[in-house]
């Protein structure tokens, strides 16, 4: 697995792991320290960790949060199972797989309603690629092997006779690593997040083929809702450290309520700049299109979990014909404190 944060990693493990275990699981003198591992602070679809950041609610909640980029969310699961870091933003559907797994994990702030990612298929393949069905003899483009756009691109081609088997799927991260791919002829189509949907739309060199930016369209293309982004936890590091889980609450859950009564201009100016890839208005028209992706106080939408569950027991082998708790892959106790 590539790790370019693995010096950071490798030195301070052995007293983040511990951090992990101890009841206070934090400071004992000023606010709590967690390490956040995030699956890309650049994508949009998990702005809200940045955000929250930079609007100062860590802080504000009484923590000192450090954030860590990754390009794909399975590979920060795998450093959230390490005991690396203390919580991950990434896709909820990884609860779900994991306790398929033996894996305690749970959501305890849902970010978003719906994926805020898109199927794009590259402008030279327009004639010959119409439907997910096409998918078959192809090479499709994702962030990580394992990883949730890995996920939804089994389910979609499952969903139209296409079986696994059928097709390659490339790691090829997302943003410039994407691009690069698409335009190498590497991939033939890829899952990918905003602001690199657009910057592949402007140029031409790609269109859209399953859209699932918004609640609205993941109904269409789905059936039903999808909560993707949101923050998870070991369920052991949350039995442990509850006082610093209902703080992480409080700082995502007033950073979704600036989203939520804010304008798509007025977040892109509380962003690093480098986010906005060179385009500031692609930027913000991408993120006014797709703000209705986040939820408004952090709760999962009712129906959610029985519909990733649903997607994962169509192909997922780790989840056929097991049993899952979902009352043990997320809780509402602590947004509900919030509120």
């Amino acid at each position: 697995m590539l790790r370019p944060y693995l010096p950071l990693v490798a030195a301070t493990a052995a007293a983040l792991i511990v951090a992990v275990l101890a009841p206070a699981g934090c400071s004992r003198h000023g606010s709590d320290k967690v390490t956040i591992m995030v699956g890309g602070l650049e994508k949009q679809i998990y702005l809200p960790a940045k955000l929250a950041e930079n609007l100062g609610a860590f802080g504000r909640a009484g923590l000192t949060v450090e954030l860590l980029s990754t390009p794909a969310g399975v590979e920060a699961t795998n450093e959230l199972l390490a005991g690396a870091v203390h919580a991950v933003v990434g896709f909820y559907d990884h609860t779900i797989d994991l306790q398929a797994r033996g894996k305690g994990i749970q959501c305890i702030v849902q970010l978003s309603r719906a994926p805020g990612e898109v199927v794009l298929v590259s402008s030279r393949h327009a004639g010959d690629i119409h439907t997910p069905a096409d998918f078959r003899g192809r090479t499709i483009g994702v962030t990580g092997l394992g990883s949730s756009t890995n996920f939804l691109i089994q389910h979609l081609a499952s969903k139209h006779g296409v079986k696994n088997t059928e097709f390659s799927v490339l790691p090829v991260g997302a943003g410039n690593t994407f691009i690069t791919a698409m335009q190498q002829g590497r991939i033939d189509a890829g899952i990918t997040t905003e602001p690199t949907i657009s910057r592949l739309i402007k140029t031409g060199e790609a269109f859209v083929l399953v859209d699932l930016r918004t609640p609205e369209s993941t109904q269409a293309a789905l059936g039903g809702p999808y909560p993707a982004a949101c923050v998870y936890v070991q369920a052991a590091w949350l039995e442990a450290n509850r006082a610093t889980a209902q703080k992480l609450a409080a700082a995502f859950v007033e950073t979704l309520r600036f989203i939520d009564t804010h304008s798509a201009a007025e977040i892109a100016d509380k962003m690093p700049a480098q986010y906005h890839a060179d385009d500031r208005d692609l930027y913000i028209r991408a993120l006014a299109e797709g703000k209705a992706m986040f939820t408004a106080d952090g709760k999962m939408p009712p129906g959610g979990p029985e519909m990733v569950l649903s997607v994962l027991g169509g192909f997922d082998n780790n989840v056929k014909g097991k049993t899952i708790d979902l009352s043990r892959t997320f809780t509402s106790e602590f947004v509900d404190a919030v509120h």
